[in-house]
């Protein structure tokens, strides 16, 4: 009788939490990211692949950043779904439009529009039941063979998980599907630099816009939703400079969205969390808050990947700064093979932002081993230099991004990170300390130092995993399997798998 007294009490609380557990599994938002890394950290331990998350039509949020973990945000936590309320603009559409409706006129509206939203319904299944075949399939990859691949198959330390990224990328290109909108006109929309600074806007739009495989004209057939605005021609066709006013950026965006938001029903099924914008200039990640959903939910593929700016990459892309100056690679891709290179360290810039006058006060003139100029002497080539040196130091400007790190991939010189709070592009698949030298802004004093430290046998190892993921950076025409192109879309792929989209609270006009 006592053991039954103490069992029975036991049995009953298990019970209530085994249902209740379940239960709340089920019905809290983003519950799938805030569970597993998943795709997104597959090379920092083990992490069960059983399902995507629901995103809730509203959610409440923290503007709290979480904790850093080795200076890169954890997953959010979950977040409490709030009841539905329906936008003005979908009831102003039905009312302008209609007007007054004869009860069987009604009816076949209710009807129609029943079998719509069904329709709808159903193809938003496909879709999810697609995207939860490729996270079996990636779960399976990660003990499984590598998939046989006739132009590139990924091998080595440079990746966390090299047969999981190889499958992830198969399954990307048999099913990813990116929807354009065709609202907006030139140059600000549709548009963007191609040869410059800012490039990758301009060059990923226009890749973008005429793409024939991963480009959908059907919404419906869509995973992700791409707003085709370029922030560096806002700065230069919209922001007033004489009355620095942001204003006039933060309503454009927002008026883009209030466009297609009241156009189609996507933005409003997920607050965006499935749609992505793509940004170089350093006012990105400004631009994107000027609707708090945009910022705080979608995905944001941007050049300034700063932790301590709200950059966090669970959900948003960082993207490689690259300077093409004549709008193409040629002749800006080669170098040295490792013994031919004299040059321990290189770096020549003018003086922007923070840490570079540190590197000129501590490095410029004071070493025969590393060369450290604001100015090259004449008739010295920057580029030749970077092809005989060694390491290369890439320090942040005003920004955390450098177009010196792909610049030194493209030369085959080891990069040298010297920033804080920097998410390097697709960190997420690439482990970059095994192909570079991450330097905190505190030890630059001691830069000499840490890369004489590095025995030769290391930094042939280093040089050699350089030429092999420099692929990754390089911008083609038309684009090849695994470049840049095609690693943006990759990582925008990923953080789309990390959410599942269900239109259980979809608004029916």
């Amino acid at each position: 009788m006592k053991l039954m007294v103490l069992m029975v009490p036991l049995i009953l609380v298990s019970g209530f939490v085994v249902i209740f557990g379940l239960r709340s599994t089920t019905t809290s938002s983003w519950d799938f990211i805030a569970r597993q890394p998943a795709w997104l950290w597959w090379g920092h331990g083990n992490s069960s692949l059983n399902g995507a998350s629901s995103v809730a039509v509203h959610a409440k949020e923290s503007d709290e950043s979480p904790p850093l973990i080795n200076g890169l945000s954890p997953p959010p936590q979950a977040v409490e779904a709030l009841p539905f309320e329906e936008p003005n603009v979908l009831k102003q559409d039905v009312s302008e439009t209609s007007g007054p409706i004869a009860a069987p006129a009604n009816e076949a509206l209710d009807l129609a529009s029943k079998t719509r939203h069904k329709t709808e319904h159903t193809s938003l299944e496909k879709l999810e039941a697609g995207l939860q075949k490729a996270r079996v399939a990636l779960k399976e990859a990660k003990n499984g063979k590598q998939a046989d691949d006739l132009d590139y198959a990924p091998a080595g330390p440079m990746y966390w998980n090299a047969k999981v990224f190889h499958r992830s990328y198969l399954e990307m290109e048999k099913q990813f599907k990116v929807f354009v909108y065709g609202e907006g006109e030139p140059p600000v929309f549709h548009n963007g630099p191609c040869r410059s600074i800012y490039s990758m806007e301009g060059n990923f739009i226009h890749r973008m816009e005429i793409d024939g495989h991963f480009r959908t004209k059907d919404p419906d057939k869509a995973h992700v939703y791409f707003l085709p605005f370029s922030v560096a021609m806002m700065v230069r066709f919209v922001y007033e400079r004489e009355s620095r006013d942001f204003g006039p950026i933060r309503r454009t965006v927002a008026d883009y969205v209030n466009l297609i938001s009241g156009k189609y029903p996507f933005w409003n099924r997920s607050l965006g969390a499935d749609h992505f914008m793509l940004a170089c200039h350093d006012w990105g990640p400004e631009a994107s808050f000027s609707v708090p959903h945009l910022g705080k939910i979608s995905i944001r593929a941007l050049c300034n990947a700063n932790t301590s700016e709200k950059f966090n990459p669970i959900k948003d892309v960082s993207l490689p700064e690259i300077n093409l100056r004549t709008g193409s690679i040629k002749g800006f891709v080669g170098g040295l093979s490792p013994s031919k290179r004299s040059i321990l360290a290189f770096f020549a810039g003018r003086l922007h932002g923070p840490i570079r006058p540190v590197v000129l006060e501590h490095w410029e003139n004071k070493d025969d081993d590393i060369k450290v100029h604001q100015q090259l002497p004449k008739g010295v080539s920057y580029y030749e230099m970077m092809r005989g040196s060694k390491f290369c130091l890439c320090p942040s400007g005003y920004e955390v991004a450098s177009p010196r790190i792909v610049e030194a991939l493209y030369a085959g010189c080891v990069p040298v990170l010297i920033s804080d709070h920097y998410v390097p592009p697709f960190s997420d698949v690439l482990n970059w300390k095994s192909f570079s030298v991450e330097v905190p802004v505190s030890d630059i004093p001691s830069l000499k130092k840490i890369l004489t430290s590095i025995s030769p046998r290391q930094y042939i190892r280093m040089q050699r995993r350089v030429l092999q993921v420099r692929r990754h950076f390089e911008v083609n025409s038309p684009p090849k399997r695994f470049d840049v192109f095609h690693m943006i879309l990759h990582s925008i792929w990923l953080r789309r798998l990390n959410v599942g989209i269900h239109d259980d609270q979809f608004v029916e006009l």
